[in-house]
């Protein structure tokens, strides 16, 4: 049997699969688009990131697909529906680069928070802010909103909790007599209230016509005055043109955005320039351990499908 692997995995998971199949593992083949076609022609599996889009073109050249393993867990690139149809298993890492979004959450509210992480080249060349650095704020006591109360959402709750914050969340998908709200200590709101209440916010929610510009300019106004807001989810979930506006307003204390309407970011967008603005490109889930337990996850549920069929 042959898989194709389009994107980076860890050589170690890639290794794994060729001791039982016949392996083609080219992370630059997302960037050749007709040697992917090509490559597929006698493929049993098919293995990507986020950027490998599975789409008609792809499922007509691997004719002889029975697995797509996806190294990570948002499914937008993978027309999962068309899968179904042809028993194509969808096979995403859930779960394995959790903790690696939560700390990075973390990490981005407790830096804009405090809000004095700009100012190194100020000091390297003999300047002495220390006035203006002085007013940075402590995350004890103060509200975290989770916009997405999943896997990821939960862990980053966990996360917050333990230094001190109160967490509060928005799922649709779960009522509020659902149990884990008692378990985790959270409490639920609607999205308006929870935008009121909320220091800073978080989205862990997938890109749908729902929430495609979720977070507009209304509802950016609508948040609390001087919170930060980090995005870890999807692109195209805030509008982008907004969120610069209100950071240069002021409205607005800090954003971490790791994921963009358009990947890579181009250049002239409304964000560039923009202040207390932390930018990162789409490597939140991404850590060394994060990156063998996704290869590794993802490995081993593709050999099991394939061995199974």
């Amino acid at each position: 049997m042959h898989i194709v692997i389009s994107e980076f995995m860890d050589a170690a998971a890639a290794d794994r699969l060729r001791r039982d199949f016949d392996v083609r593992y080219e992370p630059d083949l997302v960037d050749r688009r007709a040697d992917l076609l090509r490559a597929l022609a006698q493929a049993d599996a098919l293995i990507v990131r986020n950027r490998t889009r599975v789409d008609a073109e792809v499922l007509a050249a691997g004719r002889a697909l029975k697995a797509v393993g996806r190294l990570g867990v948002g499914l937008d690139n993978i027309d999962v529906a068309a899968c179904r149809e042809r028993g194509i298993a969808v096979l995403p890492a859930t779960g394995a680069n959790a903790r690696a979004v939560a700390e990075y959450v973390v990490t981005s509210v407790l830096v804009l928070t405090r809000g004095v992480f700009h100012g190194s080249a100020q000091v390297a060349e003999g300047g002495w802010p220390r006035a203006a650095m002085s007013n940075g704020h402590e995350i004890d006591g103060r509200t975290l909103g989770v916009v997405g109360f999943g896997g990821i959402g939960r862990l980053t709750a966990r996360l917050a909790r333990g230094l001190d914050m109160r967490v509060v969340a928005y799922d649709p998908m779960l009522a509020e007599d659902d149990p884990v709200w008692a378990e985790t200590g959270v409490t639920p709101l609607a999205l308006a209230m929870l935008l009121a209440q909320s220091d800073a916010v978080t989205l862990h929610i997938p890109l749908t016509e729902n929430t495609r510009n979720l977070f507009d300019a209304s509802r950016i106004a609508a948040m609390k005055d001087g919170a930060v807001l980090v995005n870890t989810a999807r692109g195209g979930i805030v509008d982008e043109a907004a969120l610069a506006q209100a950071l240069r307003a002021g409205k607005l204390a800090g954003a971490a955005i790791d994921v963009f309407g358009e990947e890579p970011l181009p250049a002239g967008s409304p964000l560039a320039g923009a202040p207390n603005l932390i930018l990162t490109p789409h490597i939140a889930g991404l850590s060394e351990e994060a990156n063998t337990r996704v290869s590794d996850m993802v490995a081993q549920r593709v050999a099991e499908t394939l061995k199974q069929g």
